[in-house]
């Protein structure tokens, strides 16, 4: 059968590509989700169940085409390029699994958004992705909600019990150089907010210890210090207010290590309110009961502010995420408190 002409098949976006037909060739008009991406790459994506044998076959035969053009596993793609595709069979999606649910209005707020990036405040309870027995995260739920975005990515993680900014590259471009300026160490300045067991002692210190993940004998993620064989790991604690019993610190991340800060605080012999994995879980059962003022009944760990320089435009960003209500409840409770004890 006579291959049909480019006039004949109307290119389609990348990003609303979901199946490339066996018996017919296919146009491909790159988006902004593709932009970037080396040819071997999107064709893995795009054609899931296809053998990579197969897919370096066929681009080292000439079959796929940009723009006309013969290409290599590692051309890069470029938004507006027109790709050909030559007929492949490719595997259905398993069935049965459940769709992602869309995001409730305003249950995940929108602190900044322009072309490139979204920032949106996380609330605890939600996973940052999908994965270790959770179905779907924000980054699952956020495509669902946001169907005309085709490229959403996270930019960096956040603990599933862990409130507040996040970052989500909404271009290829955003992300690549996001992770470049990371590596670089020169990326995103991340300040969080927590409450912790105890009277902090010093006003501001530095903790400089090196973690190393390890597995609980029932399989659990936990994380360690290890001098001798850790990946380094560097927290700054700074004293906000003291309320005898528990202290409020920020605590700015000079590294992203796993558990970071929850380690790093108990270290130092103050575990995070509310932790389920490393806090005081007899303190913790009391404070769900009211012993601070109120039921609370989450880790108080929140990503309260994120500084850097935008990834595309240069502009500085500086993204603060508000407080969330049970905390600020905490917070008026201890403050409360502290007036009447006077």
């Amino acid at each position: 059968m006579p291959e049909q002409t480019k006039a004949e098949i109307a290119p389609i976006p990348s990003a609303k590509v979901t199946a490339l037909g066996a018996d017919a060739v296919h146009w491909i008009r790159i988006g902004p989700d593709a932009d970037g991406q080396r040819i071997d790459n999107f064709l893995a994506r795009v054609a899931k169940g296809v053998p990579k044998s197969h897919i370096y076959r066929i681009i080292r035969g000439g079959e796929i085409r940009v723009n006309k053009g013969r290409v290599k596993a590692e051309t890069k793609l470029a938004e507006g390029d027109i790709l050909r595709v030559p007929p492949m069979r490719v595997s259905q999606k398993p069935a049965g699994r459940p769709a992602a649910a869309p995001l409730a209005e305003g249950a995940v707020p929108v602190l900044y958004e322009d072309r490139h990036l979204l920032v949106v405040n996380k609330p605890s309870g939600l996973a940052a992705h999908g994965g270790s027995g959770i179905s779907h995260g924000l980054i699952e739920r956020l495509r669902v909600s946001r169907p005309e975005d085709p490229f959403l990515e996270l930019a960096h993680r956040l603990d599933r019990e862990t409130s507040g900014a996040i970052i989500v590259c909404r271009t290829r471009k955003a992300l690549v150089r996001l992770h470049d300026m990371m590596k670089e160490g020169g990326g995103i300045e991340k300040h969080y907010r927590t409450l912790v067991k105890g009277d902090w002692v010093n006003d501001r210190q530095h903790v400089k210890l090196p973690l190393e993940r390890f597995l609980l004998p029932s399989g659990e993620r936990r994380v360690r210090v290890n001098t001798a064989d850790g990946m380094s790991a560097h927290s700054v604690f700074t004293l906000l207010k003291r309320y005898g019993d528990v202290s409020l610190l920020d605590v700015e991340l000079k590294t992203g290590r796993t558990h970071q800060i929850r380690v790093h605080a108990l270290s130092q012999g103050f575990p995070l309110v509310g932790d389920d994995k490393y806090g005081d879980f007899d303190f913790n059962r009391e404070v769900t009961h009211g012993l601070l003022g109120v039921p609370f009944r989450r880790m108080f760990l929140h990503a309260h502010t994120l500084s850097f320089m935008h990834p595309v435009t240069g502009e500085p960003v500086r993204i603060t995420a508000p407080m969330p209500p049970e905390c600020t409840a905490l917070l008026d409770a201890l403050d409360k408190r502290g007036r009447k004890n006077k």
